[in-house]
């Protein structure tokens, strides 16, 4: 980890200024927190659309206090769970969609075992074809549940805030543009991404 966070800093004097301001155990926090259950976090990405952390934590505590624990595909599948996940604070777009990622692994359209093995961009593949998950959400999936060193997403508005912060610019950078500047932190663009959100975090408009 430590040569990871050395070679980042030297591909890029501007963002070696992030990583020096930032905290690396703090880093090394967020990378390890991180769910090993692949349909759990699936589902938890589905719960955190469009809403704070804050209520993300607090709905799935719901939902794992209805289902004694983290709901399994099995459980989803059952006639009363949307309802059930309605009672916890789902609205019932986002329960559908979550009964939806049950019902493709119970049919084994989406196998989720095979993950570990597949690219990154096949990855991306299979999780888009759920509803309720774009290709934001699959990167997303890539960095914090796969683990995946070298995943940038040029459609995250905290990363390309993060890249106005680290570049000092006056306007953030389109997402075409945001993609193009990380290409230089390859392959530890993972890495990037988790520093210039910190940079966010500690400089809030």
């Amino acid at each position: 980890m430590a040569a990871a966070h050395e070679e980042l800093a030297a591909l890029d004097p501007k963002l070696a200024r992030v990583i020096a301001a930032v905290d690396a155990e703090l880093i090394a926090a967020r990378r390890a927190d991180r769910d090993r259950d692949r349909f759990v976090a699936l589902c938890r990405i589905i719960v955190g659309q469009q809403v704070s952390t804050a209520a993300a934590r607090t709905i799935w505590g719901r939902v794992e206090e209805a289902f004694d624990g983290p709901p399994t595909p099995g459980q989803l599948v059952k006639p009363d769970a949307e309802e059930r996940l309605r009672a916890c604070g789902l609205s019932g777009r986002k329960a559908s969609y979550a009964i939806g990622i049950a019902e493709a692994v119970v049919a084994e359209e989406l196998l989720l075992d095979s993950l570990d093995a597949m690219s990154d961009e096949e990855v991306v593949e299979a999780v888009v074809a759920m509803r309720g998950l774009g290709r934001w959400s699959a990167e997303m999936f890539l960095i914090f549940d796969l683990g995946r060193p070298d995943v940038f997403s040029g459609g995250d508005l905290g990363l390309r805030r993060g890249i106005q912060i680290a570049y000092e610019l006056d306007e953030m950078p389109s997402p075409d543009e945001a993609v193009a500047i990380a290409e230089r932190w390859s392959p530890h663009r993972s890495l990037a991404s988790l520093y210039l959100w910190e940079a966010v975090h500690a400089n809030p408009r």
